[in-house]
């Protein structure tokens, strides 16, 4: 698991560089999310692990890109629109 997360932060571009490693060498770090898509450090987004949504941010924690919880619960929709005056028509049928 270290050594995915390790290539995961070797240097493609010094242009996004945020940690300089060994001998000199720029190192690209960042995160990815449950679908392995890219997210830049300090970016927040919500996670959803196990059942569980939550707000999280894309850290560094002894070299490693890391998630933090922020204690923040994830925004949502539960918006229904109401139905229409046919399909109110027709449920009484």
């Amino acid at each position: 698991m270290k050594r995915l997360l390790f290539l995961a932060c070797l240097a493609t571009t010094p242009a996004f560089a945020d940690v300089t490693g060994p001998g000199g060498r720029v190192v690209e770090c960042f995160c990815t999310d449950t679908q392995g898509l890219r997210v830049e450090l300090g970016e927040t987004i919500c996670l959803t692990v196990g059942g569980r949504a939550f707000m999280a941010q894309c850290d560094m924690s002894l070299n490693m890109p890391t998630w933090r919880e922020t204690g923040q619960g994830c925004l949502s929709s539960s918006y229904q629109a109401e139905p229409s005056p046919v399909e109110r028509l027709l449920r009484l049928k």
